[in-house]
C-alpha cells in the first residue's frame, strides 16, 4: 500500500462561461483538490493500493472530499476529521492552461494534522509535499511522519511543489527543504520549483535522494540518478485546459509504475527502465491537461 499524505482543499475555478453582465465577474466553480489529494485519486484510479494521510474539515467539503477519495478506491481509514472549515484556493487560470492560486487557510482542518501512530506493516511508500509542508503547526508533524517513515525503510516521494505566497521566510524554507533530503529516495519537482529552490540535480542527488525527476511543462520529463544517468520523455501533444493536477498525476504515475514492477526501494533506482515509466507518466499528466480541474485518468485509459 502507497500512503499519500498532506492537504486535501477546495480549488475554486473560474468557469469558462463568460462574466453574467458587463463588468461582471466570473462564477467559480468548486473543484476537490490539493497536491496530495490529487495524487491518492490519480492512484487510485490507477488501481494501485493506496491510503489517504491527512485531517479534513466535517463540513460539507469535507465530506465531498472523502467521497471522491472513496469513489477512486482510495482508503480513508486514516483520515481524522476537525471541526474547522476546509482550506480553500481560488485558482486564476492563464492563457496557456497555468494556473496560480490564492489561499484561504487560516484555522482550516488540515493545518491541525497531528503525528499519527505506527502505519501500517503493509505500507510500501510514503508521499508528500505542497501546503502541507508549509503551514503549521501540521507541517512539522508532516515532517516527524518524513522522518520516521524514511527511518524505517518506508521508500519516500517527496514534491515540494512550491507555493511561494504561502512562504513567509523563502530562505529559512530552501534551508528546511535542504533537510529533508536525506530521508527522500525520490525527488520531484518542476522546473520553476527548481528555479526557485536553487541548486541541481546533482547536489540534491548528493545530499539524499536516489534519482531526481524534473517536469518541464509542455517539454516532458527528465529523471537524473545517482550512477550520473540521465533520460528524458517527451510530453504529448493535447489541446491544454488547464494543468491542475498535472504534477499530482505525475507523482502516482511514478509510484503506481514502480509498484507495478516491484522498484519501490532505494537500490531499484539505479537500474530501473526510466524511458517507459516517464512515458507513462508524461501521457498520464497530459490526460489531466485535457481536461478542466484536477481530473486525472483511470487505468483503462492508459496502458503501462
Amino acid at each position: 500500500m502507497i500512503v499519500i499524505a498532506g492537504e486535501a482543499l477546495i480549488d475554486l475555478v473560474p468557469s469558462p462561461l463568460p462574466p453574467d453582465g458587463e463588468g461582471g465577474l466570473p462564477a467559480l466553480l468548486p473543484r476537490r483538490g490539493g497536491g496530495p489529494y490529487n495524487t491518492a485519486v490519480a492512484l487510485g484510479r490507477l488501481g494501485s493500493p493506496a491510503a489517504f494521510c491527512s485531517r479534513v474539515s466535517a463540513d460539507g467539503f469535507g465530506e465531498a472530499l472523502l467521497d471522491g477519495l472513496r469513489s477512486a478506491g482510495v482508503d480513508v481509514s486514516l483520515v481524522r476529521r476537525g471541526p474547522e472549515p476546509t482550506t480553500l484556493a481560488v485558482a486564476d487560470v492563464g492563457a496557456d492552461g497555468s494556473a496560480g492560486y490564492a489561499f484561504y487557510a487560516e484555522g482550516t482542518a488540515d493545518r491541525l494534522f497531528e503525528l499519527p501512530g505506527p502505519l501500517p506493516e503493509a505500507v510500501s511508500a510514503l508521499c508528500l509535499g505542497t501546503c502541507s509542508l508549509v503551514l503549521e503547526p501540521g507541517a512539522s508533524a508532516y515532517e516527524a511522519l518524513l522522518r520516521r517513515e524514511a527511518e524505517r525503510g518506508v521508500f519516500t516521494l517527496l514534491d515540494p511543489n512550491i507555493r511561494a505566497g504561502l512562504i513567509p521566510d523563502a530562505d529559512a524554507y530552501r534551508a528546511r527543504f535542504r533537510s529533508w533530503l536525506p530521508h527522500v529516495t525520490l525527488l520531484k519537482l518542476s522546473e520553476e520549483d527548481a528555479r526557485w529552490l536553487g541548486g541541481s540535480p546533482e547536489e540534491w542527488l548528493a545530499e539524499g535522494p536516489a534519482a531526481v525527476v524534473i517536469t518541464h511543462g509542455a517539454a516532458g520529463l527528465s529523471v537524473h540518478t545517482r550512477d550520473g544517468a540521465r533520460h528524458t520523455a517527451p510530453a504529448p501533444a493535447v489541446e491544454v485546459v488547464d494543468t491542475i493536477g498535472a504534477g499530482d498525476t505525475v507523482n502516482a504515475a511514478l509510484l503506481h509504475g514502480l509498484a507495478t514492477c516491484g522498484a519501490l526501494s532505494r537500490e531499484s533506482l539505479a537500474t530501473v527502465a526510466w524511458p517507459p515509466l516517464l512515458d507513462f507518466a508524461a501521457r498520464a499528466a497530459a490526460s489531466t491537461c485535457s481536461r478542466a480541474g484536477a481530473e486525472p485518468p483511470w487505468a483503462a485509459e492508459l496502458a503501462l
